[in-house]
């Protein structure tokens, strides 16, 4: 077996170990999400998070890429980190914004204070000063407009040379986005928020970024799901870090 193929159930169940006090459920949503959700290793392959930085987690959860960036600081201090990928975001930080008081019990539960997690709203809360900003399937839930105020807020937090990884619905995809848009409906209601809008497509993502002064990157990040998902990766020049431009203050129509 590779050591990359090694190392990476290795590092899920180092990931999951931290929720088993936190109960069967948070054990077992972690461990499914972690094995099947391909953006987790991706994010460590690519080295999307580098070491030391400080992460902001918008729509954190439960706590899942906390739990995994300290597992993966253990693999690689304990020299199982495979050589063909990024380096091990060893060291880094971690803020989580979650909405749900049960998520955020649950994140603190099982990591205590390896990480920072707040309970509120994205559209509200303070965002702290950060090198990469994490927004995995949470935009859906909010309108255009608060989506928009959001990536600006977001935008202004990073530091020089920040990324902001951001995973989105396709809204051209289809039945496939059809499937991902009813979920965020369901979820919606479960959890009293607002009806999502109508979603954007990956090319009106991409140029949204764009206009705020992100270098942009995508990819399908759906393997495995009956979603359409894009992964984005914006990167943010340093003579642009933490400014706000007229760009930022506008939203899409």
């Amino acid at each position: 077996m590779s050591a990359a193929a090694a190392t990476w159930p290795a590092l899920v169940e180092r990931a999951c170990l931290p929720y088993r006090p936190a109960g069967r459920f948070a054990l077992h949503f972690a461990r499914g999400k972690l094995r099947h959700d391909p953006v987790f290793r991706h994010l460590l392959v690519h080295g999307l998070i580098a070491p030391h930085d400080r992460v902001l987690d918008i729509g954190c959860g439960q706590g899942l890429l906390a739990s995994l960036l300290g597992a993966a600081g253990g693999e690689a201090s304990g020299g199982r980190w495979p050589a063909d990928w990024a380096a091990a975001p060893s060291g880094a930080r971690v803020t989580g914004i979650d909405l749900s008081p049960r998520e955020v019990a649950r994140a603190r539960q099982a990591l205590g204070e390896s990480a920072d997690f707040v309970c509120g709203d994205m559209r509200s809360t303070a965002f702290p000063a950060a090198d990469a900003v994490v927004i995995l399937d949470a935009l859906h839930y909010i309108g255009r407009a608060e989506q928009d105020a959001v990536l600006a807020r977001a935008r202004a937090a990073l530091a020089s040379g920040g990324r902001l990884v951001l995973r989105v619905g396709d809204a051209t995809a289809g039945r496939r986005f059809a499937a991902s848009h009813w979920v965020d409906r369901v979820v919606s209601r479960v959890r009293g928020l607002t009806r999502p809008g109508r979603g954007r497509s990956a090319d009106e993502w991409r140029a949204r970024l764009a206009g705020l002064g992100f270098g942009v990157a995508s990819l399908p990040m759906s393997k495995g799901t009956p979603f359409a998902n894009v992964l984005l990766v914006g990167t943010l020049a340093p003579a642009l870090a933490g400014a706000t431009p007229a760009a930022a203050e506008t939203t899409c129509a």
